[in-house]
């Protein structure tokens, strides 16, 4: 059986530094709508946490010093134990 022409090294190099540009785009797309998603969910986390701090009561600042003083407290805790 007559087999085809044999590609030139040349002509292979050129097809793989094809290829690999292809999949640095193809990655590259990719990392942009990973990093939406990312963004969407932290925007969604973000909404949730203001809803109950909302019905809570609580702004922002007296949210901060909660948790503020809760990391506090569980630090010291844990060095205690």
């Amino acid at each position: 059986m007559a087999r085809g022409q044999r590609k030139s090294i040349e002509e292979k190099i050129a097809e793989k530094e094809k290829l690999i540009q292809s999949l640095k785009t193809r990655m590259k797309s990719e990392q942009a709508e990973l990093d939406t998603l990312y963004r969407e969910k932290r925007d969604r986390d973000l909404e949730g946490l203001n809803q109950i701090l909302a019905d809570a009561g609580i702004d922002i600042d007296e949210a901060s010093d909660i948790l503020q003083s809760y990391i506090q407290n569980r630090e010291e805790d844990e060095q205690s134990a």
